[in-house]
């Protein structure tokens, strides 16, 4: 029986993964050399288009042969596959080990993670647990020999802490450069201002790809009677008599977060989705994030 290369997923999904690719809305690279299509012309061999010659641009591209014919220089522009950065944050608070919340965003990092690597792209990742603390990091890389040592971190990464993701991701862009897509993932569970973090991505030249990962209890509960919940991050209590009763408010204030965070991305160009923690992690990838464009 072959062994399995990583803990977080058989062989057989590790390598539809690695055939796979990162969807962005917008193509925002930088200057060194990769996979994606940048927007501005470059130096590859795959001719775009023509524009009118300014000074100080190089001579090497004018089309010599259009400015015998008519007497005016004109620039040969040629697409240009440029790297885009990959920056993965991975919500670790102690909020996430409820159901399979943080399992399901560790292969979920991991696979987004395989893709930027099998094609060329930087990638690195965040693992946020404590406020003002400096995220766990996996340091920018590239390439297929990094494949070994990003599944090696993933695997590694402890659960715990208080950190608010909004919070988390001012930590990340303390230390971030480079555009290109910012895979927020986390349970989204937080009194803080969710904009503002969005924001930030945004200025920095990253798309937000934003998955909201909930147990299925917290989708779908089902309680009665008088309980006691307890906050397993700040260890606050809080009694209910009749939690029956707040059901309905309950799935309004879940109903506006979602709506909040869908309008956040979109605003902003950015792509939303919550899931079940429970969905198998084969059919949400290979089945609701291609079909959904976000992933082919």
């Amino acid at each position: 029986m072959p062994q399995t290369f990583t803990t977080l997923f058989d062989n057989a999904a590790l390598s539809r993964i690695e055939r796979m690719r990162l969807l962005p809305n917008r193509r925002l690279t930088n200057r060194s050399r990769g996979e994606h299509l940048a927007g501005k012309g470059g130096t590859s061999t795959e001719f775009h288009d023509f524009r009118d010659y300014s000074a100080g641009d190089d001579v090497r591209y004018v089309d010599w042969n259009i400015f015998a014919r008519i007497q005016r220089p004109y620039l040969k522009l040629y697409r240009h596959e440029e790297e885009m950065h990959v920056v993965i944050l991975l919500d670790s608070s102690a909020s996430m080990q409820y159901g399979d919340k943080f399992t399901r965003a560790r292969q979920l990092a991991a696979a987004f993670g395989i893709m930027g690597l099998m094609n060329l792209e930087k990638v690195s990742i965040y693992a946020c647990q404590q406020t003002g603390a400096r995220p766990l990091t996996l340091p920018p890389c590239t390439g297929r020999t990094k494949l070994r040592s990003l599944l090696d971190f993933l695997e590694q990464i402890p659960l715990g802490g208080e950190a608010p993701i909004e919070l988390s991701i001012d930590d990340v862009l303390k230390e971030h450069r480079g555009r290109g897509i910012a895979v927020v993932l986390s349970d989204f569970l937080t009194f803080g201002d969710l904009d503002r973090g969005f924001n930030r991505l945004f200025s920095a030249g990253l798309e937000v790809f934003a998955v909201q990962l909930l147990a299925a209890e917290e989708l779908r509960p089902e309680l009665t009677g008088d309980l006691r919940f307890v906050d397993c991050e700040t260890n606050q209590t809080l009694d209910i008599s009749s939690a029956g009763d707040l059901l309905g408010i309950y799935h309004e204030h879940l109903t506006a977060l979602q709506d909040q965070l869908s309008t956040a991305c979109r605003q902003r160009s950015g792509r939303y989705l919550c899931v079940d923690a429970s969905t198998p992690f084969e059919s949400l990838l290979f089945d609701t994030l291609r079909r959904k464009g976000w992933v082919r």
